[in-house]
């Protein structure tokens, strides 16, 4: 099994995936005209929308605090380090461009989300990924195999990865138990999740702000403190990248360090194209109502995940001159030292209270992907989201105190498939994305607030739900 796995890994992580999310990526930013960057005033705009008289969903603020409670996890803090230490400086900026053209994929996967939405039994929204994979491609066997997949990587065993950074953050800083910690934490998440969805949504809305705020607050002091030192470090950056820094390997091998962490690490940390945040998109009322409009919200929260914290916690480790090449010190543990040399010996605890803040939302973010994949399945009763409850909190408790590294490359695997059956949707489905992308654009040029009607598309009819798209 564990060979199998391996091979899968192989195959999705170094192939299929990293040169299949570049690759639409680049694809949707040039098909939508860089939306991304000439439109950027528009995100903003979607996120602060709220609209009184549609309560079946959430707000586009509380989506975008929840898709960030995911995509905001320890990747922000020691994934950042580690591409750091194999990648050198120059991996930031392959960071950024990873970013850049992935914001124009958060969008169109998001708006597809938003447009195929439906109301479960209790009159809120759910959708996401498998509900356009079913009905846009009529193939709801690829749905349920997406489902499946997102409930095993992102409901369950990556929430034991977020335990697990927790528990030894916690370990390292103060010496709690892990097992402690681990009961601890899946008492809380307990409280959230149980709650569901709405629940979920105002606790995103006010940690994660809350969190994000804290951390960056801390990086603009250390760049304020080393002020005189910051354009001689964006001329690192940039020189790394393409290699014109003294480095082991050459110009090529430098560069293609630098170009392979980079982008892997900003891959796997804003999750543009991997099909999870458009789950939390679709349950959202979006405020222009179009479905546009919370892809305009996602592509918010990808340039917030890599180009706000990303850059933070790489800016520390610059800054602080802790990054030494070959000496050993990476991941979290770097930026614990970067944190130490800026705010001394309250450092190590700061790092420590962030992970545990990133990782907890991370946590329950994830479950409310899991819980619109359960919908989905048609099992998202009362008695099919306790069961998925408790079994989340089972792989907190167990995730804090156990690591197996067969069952984490397992959700690796899941996660690899499911991002794959995403990426090709989302590919058969672009003809759609830049229709409604160019309607919504129409609308704001000839000075209208941009609004979507069903029956402006009938080819659409009978695959999305008019009593939401002709109110």
């Amino acid at each position: 099994m564990s060979a199998v796995i391996d091979f899968l890994n192989t195959i999705f992580w170094s192939y299929v995936l990293i040169y299949g999310l570049l690759a639409v990526g680049i694809y949707f930013t040039i098909r939508l005209k860089l939306i991304q960057i000439l439109h950027f005033p528009e995100m903003i705009r979607s996120v602060l929308g709220s609209s009184e008289t549609d309560h079946a969903g959430i707000t586009p603020f509380q989506a975008l605090c929840t898709s960030l409670a995911s995509r905001v996890g320890t990747g922000n803090i020691a994934g950042v380090a580690v591409a750091l230490y194999l990648g050198g400086p120059g991996a930031i900026f392959w960071m950024w461009v990873v970013a850049a053209i992935g914001m124009a994929t958060a969008l169109a996967e998001s708006t597809l989300a938003q447009l195929y939405k439906q109301k479960d039994e209790e009159g809120r929204y759910v959708g996401g990924p498998a509900f356009y994979i079913a009905k846009g491609l009529k193939a709801p066997w690829a749905g349920t195999l997406f489902s499946v997949c997102l409930i095993i990587s992102f409901g369950l065993v990556f929430n034991a990865v977020q335990a697990n950074s927790i528990a030894d953050a916690m370990e390292g800083a103060f010496g709690a138990p892990k097992l402690v910690t681990g009961i601890v934490l899946a008492l809380l998440s307990g409280l959230i999740i149980f709650g569901g969805i709405p629940m979920i949504a105002r606790v995103a809305e006010i940690v994660v702000p809350f969190m994000a705020a804290g951390y960056l607050g801390v990086a603009l002091f250390a760049v304020a403190m080393n002020i005189s030192e910051v354009p001689a470090m964006f001329g690192l950056i940039f020189r790394s990248a393409f290699g014109l820094e003294p480095a082991v390997g050459g110009v090529s091998g430098a560069m293609a360090a630098a170009m392979l962490n980079g982008v892997k690490r900003g891959l796997f940390s804003n999750e543009a194209g991997m099909g999870s945040a458009p789950n939390i998109a679709a349950v959202a009322t979006p405020d222009p109502h179009h479905p546009v409009s919370q892809g305009f919200v996602q592509a918010l929260g990808v340039f917030i995940d890599t180009l706000l914290i990303c850059t933070a916690t790489a800016l520390l480790i610059l800054l602080s001159g802790a990054l030494v090449p070959g000496s050993g010190l990476t991941g979290t543990q770097l930026t614990q030292a970067a944190m130490q040399h800026h705010i001394g010996v309250a450092g190590p605890y700061f790092v420590a209270i962030s992970i545990f803040f990133f990782a907890f939302t991370s946590i329950i973010g994830n479950y409310s992907y899991a819980e619109n994949a359960l919908a989905f399945l048609g099992i998202g009763s009362h008695l099919g989201k306790g069961v998925l409850r408790v079994a989340v909190m089972g792989m907190v408790i167990w995730g804090a105190y156990e690591t197996v590294a067969t069952v984490f490359d397992a959700a690796d695997a899941s996660m690899g498939l499911m991002a794959t059956i995403n990426l090709i949707a989302i590919m058969l489905l672009s003809g759609l994305v830049a229709r409604l992308t160019a309607d919504y654009l129409a609308q704001r040029k000839a000075g209208k607030k941009p609004r979507f009607v069903a029956s402006s598309m009938p080819e659409l009819k009978d695959q999305i739900d008019p009593n939401i798209w002709n109110r």
